[in-house]
């Protein structure tokens, strides 16, 4: 919450019809939901925003079936009850579901909402996916083979999936974002200050100096 009116209260509850709670909790996260009341007799506002770089889409999920399948803290706030449960296929997922409720979400960079057909395949990285209609199939997929998985790279697990069904993409997952600016972070540093090389270099000299000596005191 950034601001809002005079008028409206915060309260801070546990729900017990939300079956997902209990395991947020065991996983260290939030159990329990913020609830704003409107105390007076005019309406008032409640200023939401997300705890990183995101945009917040709207989303009414009466156009959707009432459900949607989501990555895991893709849930910002509702206007209604909304039910969060988890659901475990292939991968751990939420499941976001109400009748005629608004759901926003967040999500990083460009929005794509890709509306796929009967039988229409699409192939995308895994974690540019945001959420998708439970009538969409998925299958989980290795882009390379098993040497690039041991010797790294990016996009290396995609999702083929099948509709018919709507499915919302993002360009720039938060957490590809972070690893740019942790690259341009310390990579201008680590060139700028030799130092770090030569105390490492001088940590094996040791090291190997120590072994050495050891091993000849025990032959004497």
């Amino acid at each position: 919450m950034c601001y809002m009116s005079g008028s409206i209260q915060m309260d801070n509850l546990f729900l017990p019809e939300n079956e997902g709670n209990i395991w947020y909790w065991l996983f260290g996260k939030n159990a329990t939901s913020v609830v704003f009341l409107n105390q007076g007799a005019n309406d008032g506002f409640v200023a939401i925003a997300a705890p990183s770089l995101a945009r917040i889409l709207p989303i009414d999920l009466a156009m959707f079936g009432g459900q949607l399948l989501c990555q895991p803290d893709a849930f910002l706030c509702s206007v209604n009850d909304v039910r969060v449960t988890n659901s475990i296929d292939q991968r751990v997922r939420n499941v976001v579901a109400g009748p005629e409720v608004i759901l926003r979400q967040k999500i990083e960079g460009q929005v794509v909402q890709k509306n796929l057909d009967v039988g229409e395949v699409l192939i995308v990285d895994a974690s540019c996916i945001v959420a998708m209609t439970a009538t969409v199939n998925f299958q989980i997929k290795s882009t390379g083979p098993i040497r690039r998985m041991v010797f790294g790279g990016e996009n290396l697990i995609s999702v083929e999936l099948t509709g018919p069904g709507m499915v919302f993409l993002q360009s720039l997952p938060f957490y590809r974002f972070s690893q740019r600016i942790a690259r341009a972070v310390t990579s201008p540093n680590m060139r700028e200050n030799p130092k770090f090389f030569i105390q490492i270099a001088i940590f094996f000299v040791l090291a190997y100096v120590m072994i050495v000596s050891s091993l000849i005191l025990t032959d004497i």
